[in-house]
């Protein structure tokens, strides 16, 4: 995978597992303290804030994969795992991927503040 070593796509995978953590941290603790439509809300809220923090960590310490990369390692592992896991093994249902507030907008939100994180902690050599 782009010539990587198994230790680097761990790490990068490390990042979106710890990602994808707490977004379902704030899903569970929301739901069991307030409404759905609330804890979506915070979700939505949430979800790129931690993959923004996420993104300069990564990409300040490792920085092993481009922007784009990246953004789309994160996602793609956000969406194998909601549907995966969280649709088809703890709701058994696939009604979480109807919701634009709860699914669409957090995945396009996660992918595009994780490449703008990207592109803007990479520092570009000087042109000459």
């Amino acid at each position: 995978m782009f010539d990587l070593t198994v230790k680097q796509i761990v790490a990068v995978l490390v990042f979106a597992l710890i990602g994808w953590a707490a977004c379902g941290a704030t899903m569970g603790i929301g739901m069991a303290l307030t409404t759905l439509n609330t804890t979506l809300i915070i979700h939505v809220i949430g979800a790129p804030i931690y993959f923004i923090i996420l993104s300069l960590i990564y990409f300040r310490r490792f920085n092993y994969t481009s922007p784009l990369t990246t953004a789309a390692i994160f996602i793609a592992f956000v969406v194998a795992v909601d549907f995966f896991l969280v649709a088809l093994i703890i709701n058994k249902s696939l009604d979480m991927f109807r919701s634009f507030l709860g699914t669409w907008l957090p995945f396009i939100l996660i992918f595009s503040t994780t490449w703008v994180t990207g592109k803007l902690a990479v520092k570009q050599p000087p042109s000459a």
